[in-house]
């Protein structure tokens, strides 16, 4: 097998594409062929030494990926070799092989596509407990979305349109927004050029949304956070601004408002069988066609490199995926 390997923490421009044994799956373990893999915020990172998760060295990097079982283990019943699946390991999905607990993987219906696979599981999962689950959200309620053209962001304005909410889609260029709206948003906010406060209390008459969806961080948080609704939801989901905002509390006291943490990766660890429900759930929209992954760049996996310095321009719509031939 062939795989990108981190051997120190200073960022990707230290990968390094080798050639090594390919490993045997143990007891509840498969070998995974990846067929396609994404990339995701907390991958760029953890090869940079800044993620909360900081994996021993060397470690093959990529946290989601899609594939087919080449062998499995002793004790898996419910996959076989030849299922098509998807997983979300943390590490292991930049490469050719990969092994993985076979408890982690969900199997592929006919109808998905590998990319789709590979940009499914942590950007929808993630998007769906913080909504549904840590949000609450309810059918009627306004949901506004920051950093709303990128991967969790587009998924966020799925979830929510078939959720029977409103989508009011906060993004940083006019050609992102162009693409919220296609996707479903009900408003646009471009807050390069207005001031998001103003705006929202012009689309909400002044109420406010009743949750936020907020992977961004930084200064919008704040802002955002003081134009919520009564009793509103503040879900925090990440920082891809790189500034981990410092929010007056008072603020939550007068709004009877809720800072909510999304940690998808750990809600799948240690509440199993309600992810379950929620990954069936997703798939049953994908089916519907209500929601699909947006994939704006498949490179080679060959190109990692490239596609983690795509990332880093911050101006990717939805997802970058990587393909093995």
């Amino acid at each position: 097998m062939q795989a990108w390997i981190c051997n120190e923490l200073s960022g990707p421009d230290a990968l390094t594409w080798q050639d090594s044994p390919t490993p045997e799956p143990g007891p509840g373990e498969v070998r995974v062929a990846i067929k396609a893999a994404s990339l995701n915020f907390p991958d760029l990172l953890i090869v940079q030494g800044k993620y909360q998760m900081k994996p021993p060295l060397p470690f093959v990097p990529g946290a989601e990926f899609a594939g087919v079982v080449e062998a499995v283990g002793e004790g898996v019943k419910h996959l076989s070799v030849g299922s098509h699946v998807a997983g979300f390991g943390g590490t292991g999905g930049f490469g050719t092989h990969t092994i993985s607990k076979a408890a982690v993987l969900m199997p592929l219906p006919p109808a998905f596509s590998f990319e789709d696979g590979a940009a499914f599981l942590c950007t929808y999962g993630t998007t769906y407990h913080g909504l549904m689950d840590r949000g609450a959200l309810k059918a009627g309620e306004t949901v506004l979305v920051l950093g709303a053209a990128g991967g969790v962001g587009t998924a966020a304005i799925q979830i929510a349109k078939a959720a029977g909410a409103k989508v009011i889609a906060a993004a940083s260029t006019d050609e992102k927004c162009a693409l919220c709206k296609e996707l479903g948003a009900d408003a646009t906010i471009n807050y390069s050029t207005q001031n998001l406060r103003d705006e929202l209390k012009t689309r909400t008459e002044g109420k406010g949304p009743d949750v936020i969806y907020d992977p961004v961080g930084g200064d919008l948080t704040e802002q955002a956070f003081r134009s919520i609704g009564w009793r509103g939801r503040l879900l925090v989901v990440g920082f891809a601004n790189g500034a981990i905002p410092n929010l007056p509390l008072n603020l939550a006291l007068l709004k009877g408002a809720t800072i909510s943490g999304v940690f998808w990766g750990e809600f799948a660890r240690r509440e199993p069988q309600n992810n379950a429900a929620c990954l069936m759930q997703l798939a049953a929209w994908y089916m519907e066609g209500k929601i699909k992954p947006v994939i704006e760049h498949k490179l080679p996996m060959s190109q990692l490199k490239e596609a983690f310095a795509l990332m880093g321009t911050r101006q990717v719509r939805g997802k970058v995926v990587l393909v093995n031939s």
